[in-house]
């Protein structure tokens, strides 16, 4: 790897003496780690090396082939770099309570299903991304993941700024220099320069900005980037705390983790450096908004929302798609001429008026399209943790047969059966299937389809 000069420079000034390990570290190997989906594999329990900071983490000895694992396309794990699930251990550090949560920045989706996973049960996440392509990423992610307390929007950070005061805690993954992912992606290391880094530290601080409004008073700001300069990490910090009032909390961690403080200034920080933790680079720092939660006036600004929404006539609902979901009485129904959707009780209103003042991609469950005179359940529904199977009739597919099936492909499967089929391998639902006799009709989604027509030989896929 070669470093550019000015990276090497500006770093052997912050590092002092350890730079030369730190240069070591990034000519190494990329370490390969995944997070496990706890409530669609409750009892696995892989041999592979744990990640300390997140019960759910492992280390892998090598990277497997994983867009021929259908578990993978079910939603039972997520391929993540260790640093980023660092931030399993802040959610459950200092949040105890159902909250509101943004993750501002979300794409592709991975700290949003540490965020769904972390958070007290009854918190609603909201997936925010900006770029259109890359929150349609982000919604298959989330959709795979199964949660029906995620929410999904392409929408601008100014957006957000609107919500006065709606959020008890939010996560800034900002937009960054990307000095972290060197080892990884190549082209990241013929992208930067000096100058880029002061764009995207000017870039933080307008995001920051904008969204600061949307956090109450009391809440909690989870900073983060993947970049080590201190530009873009201590010195933003350092800036929230003397512009908005922000107060950098102390976070714990054993020592054994090999986890850095910050580096320069005096604003308390977690830097993961590759020379000390079995990770890519990653700066966290967790701030707490001024004043009381009681000062805030959202309490009353939900009254009138909720009143509003509330209000909204719902078609009725077909009886038999209560059946399709494991606690029926958990959700409110939304049923229009063409959809029907769960939402979780205690935010229906709330998601109402999200959907009316946002550009959502995905919320609570989508329960259901209609096709022609007949509704067809929604692919969502498939993937959902909260799906009744019993409400269905279901087809289990080889390791073959499921690669066929996740390629789009039409599958000669005898069965004496015809009509809808949830199709499931490795006992996990993949999607939906029409029977047609000797045929399956494929009603896997087309623009999820694996694409790649060559699958290796040794794919070494995780056991557990």
């Amino acid at each position: 790897m070669n470093l550019p000069a000015e990276f090497v420079k500006r770093m052997q000034s912050l590092l002092g003496d350890a730079f030369p390990a730190f240069e070591a570290a990034l000519q190494k190997e990329p370490p390969v780690s995944l997070r496990l989906n706890r409530t669609k594999l409750p009892d696995a329990r892989p041999s592979y090396e744990p990640v300390a900071w997140c019960g759910e983490g492992y280390y892998l000895p090598e990277r497997p082939a994983f867009t021929f694992d259908p578990r993978l396309h079910a939603g039972a794990y997520y391929v993540q770099e260790a640093s980023s699930m660092f931030l399993s251990y802040l959610l459950r550090r200092f949040i105890d309570r159902p909250v509101r949560f943004l993750d501002l920045c979300a794409a592709p989706g991975g700290k949003s299903t540490v965020a769904l996973d972390a958070l007290p049960a009854g918190s609603l996440v909201v997936c925010n991304e900006t770029v259109r392509t890359r929150a349609h990423v982000l919604a298959e992610n989330i959709i795979k993941w199964g949660n029906p307390f995620a929410v999904v929007t392409n929408n601008t950070v100014a957006d957000f700024g609107a919500l006065h005061h709606y959020f008890d805690a939010m996560l800034v993954d900002a937009p960054c220099s990307g000095e972290g992912m060197f080892r990884k992606d190549e082209q990241s290391i013929a992208e930067w320069s000096s100058a880029q880094v002061g764009v995207c530290a000017e870039r933080q601080r307008a995001i920051l900005a904008d969204v600061w409004d949307a956090l109450r008073p009391g809440g909690l700001l989870f900073y983060s980037t993947c970049t080590y300069n201190r530009e873009e990490n201590e010195d933003t910090v350092s800036w929230l705390r003397s512009c908005f009032g922000a107060e950098p909390l102390t976070v714990e961690t054993p020592a054994a983790w090999g986890i850095f403080p910050a580096l320069t200034g005096d604003v308390p920080a977690c830097r993961f450096m590759p020379h000390g933790t079995r990770g890519e680079g990653l700066f966290v720092a967790v701030l707490r908004k001024a004043g009381s939660p009681d000062e805030c006036e959202r309490d009353a600004w939900l009254s009138r929302v909720c009143r509003k929404n509330g209000k909204e006539k719902s078609a009725p609902l077909p009886a038999e798609m209560r059946s399709w979901l494991k606690s029926p009485e958990a959700f409110a129904f939304e049923v229009s001429d063409r959809q029907v959707a769960a939402l979780p009780v205690a935010y229906a209103a709330e998601l109402a008026f999200l959907r009316d003042r946002f550009r959502v991609l995905h919320r609570g469950i989508p329960l259901a399209e209609r096709k022609g005179r007949e509704w067809q359940p929604e692919h969502a529904l498939a993937l959902s943790t909260c799906l009744d199977r019993s409400a269905f009739d279901t087809l289990s597919l080889t390791s073959d047969e499921a690669i066929a099936y996740l390629r789009r492909e039409s599958l000669f499967v005898p069965s004496d059966r015809r009509g809808l089929r949830l199709i499931l391998a490795d006992g996990l639902p993949l999607g939906w299937g029409n029977h047609l006799g000797n045929r399956l009709n494929n009603l896997y989604p087309q623009e999820w389809r694996i694409r790649s027509g060559y699958r290796p030989e040794k794919t070494n896929l995780p056991v557990w």
